[in-house]
């Protein structure tokens, strides 16, 4: 079993000095540059590519994520890489670990206009996919008939429009924005949530928007680090038992997932990389399956604990 043509990287943990991911510290130099971080990326996508990876994501808020990807596709010369990022947020870390705040949400025209301008002059016609960051069911987008009609169109020039979710009512908002219309036609062709063996909450939403011909991406698979660094004692004894790292049966775990098109990875160096990738080619049995369902924490934990998890 295979599964590398259903992963894609993803440049969180890359783009930018700082991130909330466990064991992303200790993965990565203590002197953080652009360049520096600039040649980590790079270093990532090439192990990645000659793994089979054809697929990255990035965000106009990964800080200079888009950048260094725009760059190393010109320099790699590949033109076979499937690139998706998203709007929303705005990055205002201003390159530093120890900023106040480092990114600013706003679901509005005004922003849409701007940052897709500013994706599109760096990523060109190789985006084929753009995602409002972070959609909560409290977003203001889902009565902006202006900003759903501006979404439509960029759709109607052949960018697939997505969303990706956060919060203990992922469900809820994945299901409300897949019944989004403009003109009789659904706004979003794709969505990227949450899943992982902590966080199942959104399952059947993304089982259904699966079978309904929407592009599911999972997103935070092995929920910001946690179960790489903290892993659940249930899912360290099935890793030491196949003798693979606690991410590897994680993410094999959200790979059995059939409703998911495309499971994200979030390395910060090529040996997390790899260590992940084990887990595209790991078959779990039926009641490893189940051993991990168990792991499930109640969403508003789950995302309480997220909240509180500091940038470093």
């Amino acid at each position: 079993m295979d599964n590398t043509a259903r992963t894609a990287v993803g440049l969180a943990a890359l783009g930018r000095p700082a991130y909330i991911n466990l064991g992303r510290t200790g993965a990565l130099p203590s002197h953080r540059d652009v360049e520096t971080m600039r040649a980590r990326t790079y270093a990532v996508l090439d192990r990645a590519y000659a793994a089979g990876i054809r697929r990255v994501d990035a965000a106009r808020s990964y800080g200079r994520a888009e950048e260094f990807l725009a760059g190393w596709l010109a320099d790699r010369g590949h033109t076979d890489v499937v690139v998706s990022s998203k709007w929303g947020y705005r990055y205002v870390g201003q390159w530093r670990l120890d900023a106040r705040v480092h990114e600013v949400k706003e679901h509005s025209l005004e922003r849409f206009r701007e940052q897709w301008a500013q994706t599109a002059a760096l990523l060109g016609e190789v985006i084929t996919l753009y995602q409002v960051h972070s959609l909560t069911a409290d977003s203001g987008l889902f009565t902006d008939e202006p900003l759903l009609e501006a979404l439509a169109e960029l759709a109607d020039r052949g960018v697939a429009v997505g969303f990706s979710t956060s919060g203990p009512a992922q469900a809820d908002t994945i299901r409300r924005a897949l019944d989004l219309q403009v003109a009789g036609v659904g706004v979003f062709s794709a969505v990227q949530s949450t899943w992982n063996p902590l966080e199942t909450s959104a399952g059947p939403a993304l089982a259904d928007a699966h079978a309904a011909g929407v592009l599911v991406q999972v997103k935070e698979t092995l929920a910001n680090g946690r179960l790489a660094v903290e892993p659940p004692r249930r899912l360290a004894e099935l890793a030491e038992a196949r003798g693979v790292s606690t991410d590897a049966v994680a993410l094999a775990h959200v790979f059995a997932q059939p409703w998911a098109d495309v499971v994200l990875l979030g390395p910060a160096s090529t040996q997390q990389l790899a260590d992940n990738l084990v887990g595209a080619r790991l078959a779990l049995a039926e009641e490893d399956l189940a051993a991990l369902a168990d792991l499930r924490e109640e969403p508003e934990r789950y995302w309480a604990r997220r909240s509180g998890m500091h940038w470093q």
